[in-house]
């Protein structure tokens, strides 16, 4: 298999943006289970991109359902060192409007029914998440955005909700008090999931609406999300474009050794099932 390092997942309105020429769809199994649909490859800014629509073509998954561990399996598998997720969220500050982007660098963990972790069944490790979004890839994230003069938000902090039910008055309110920039349902546990397989993440996240805290605003719908993300797939393809054409080859951040000192369970007891599964993580460390 042709190794692909860059990924993006996201909504599949994605693969109409301008500018990208898809080249094949495949299906990769993994221990896992299937990932949420086929990965498309396509070339985008002179680079070979994997698409991978977060919550399968035709928007098939909640949030909670989304089968994270295969997705993150599977774009190992086909060489990804770095990810772009871009998602949807609702702003819980004034002056993040709808519609524009944010990009976090600390997360609030709100989720309670998640598989969150590739540990465990026999194998315990414990991999460093101070800093849940890579450091240099959200930076030139920022200044991508920032230099195609998009309204944008750095270094603010994404509370992560169950869903699929919008907050209540009163969880909006306790949000904001507690530093929350954004609020969304899938960040987590994509991103402790990619920590974990050594792959750089970072976010895009497009403000679709105010919550519900703001009681001078119309409360949040559906077709209010619907629309101002439509609105932001634009914005996000012309980023996507412009941050892959000078997306340096060599990644030297230390996402891609995370879980070097993580392993603590004696390597010749860990269940040889449970060391299949992992071997394409951390098989350099077992060996």
């Amino acid at each position: 298999m042709e190794k692909v390092t860059i990924a993006i997942i996201g909504g599949t309105g994605l693969y109409q943006m301008e500018g990208i020429t898809i080249s094949r769809s495949i299906h990769i199994k993994t221990p896992f289970g299937d990932p949420s649909d086929r990965i498309t490859i396509a070339r985008l800014g002179g680079k070979e991109v994997a698409f991978l629509p977060r919550h399968g073509v035709g928007h098939r998954f909640l949030p909670t359902e989304i089968p994270i561990k295969a997705n993150i399996w599977a774009l190992k598998k086909l060489g990804v060192q770095r990810i772009f997720s871009i998602s949807a969220v609702g702003s819980l500050k004034e002056e993040i409007r709808p519609r524009d982007i944010v990009i976090p660098n600390q997360i609030i963990d709100r989720t309670k029914s998640r598989d969150n972790s590739f540990f465990g069944n026999g194998v315990a490790g414990h991999v460093s998440f101070a800093d849940p979004f890579c450091k240099e890839l959200s930076q030139l994230l920022y200044e991508t955005v920032k230099s195609l003069e998009y309204r944008v938000h750095k270094d603010q902090v994404y509370v992560c909700m169950e869903g699929p039910l919008f907050s209540t008055r009163a969880e909006s309110t306790l949000y904001r008090s507690w530093g929350g920039g954004v609020i969304g349902m899938t960040a987590l546990p994509e991103a402790k999931l990619a920590r974990e397989a050594e792959i750089c993440y970072a976010m895009m996240a497009l403000s679709t609406d105010y919550d519900c805290w703001k009681v001078d605003e119309e409360d949040v719908t559906i077709e209010m999300v619907v629309e101002n993300l439509k609105a932001a797939t634009t914005a996000a393809g012309e980023v996507l474009k412009t941050i892959i054409e000078k997306l340096p080859e060599e990644v030297t951040c230390s996402c891609q050794e995370a879980a070097k000192y993580a392993l603590i369970t004696d390597k010749k007891l860990i269940p040889s099932s449970i060391k299949k599964k992992l071997s394409l993580f951390y098989s350099k460390y077992w060996d």
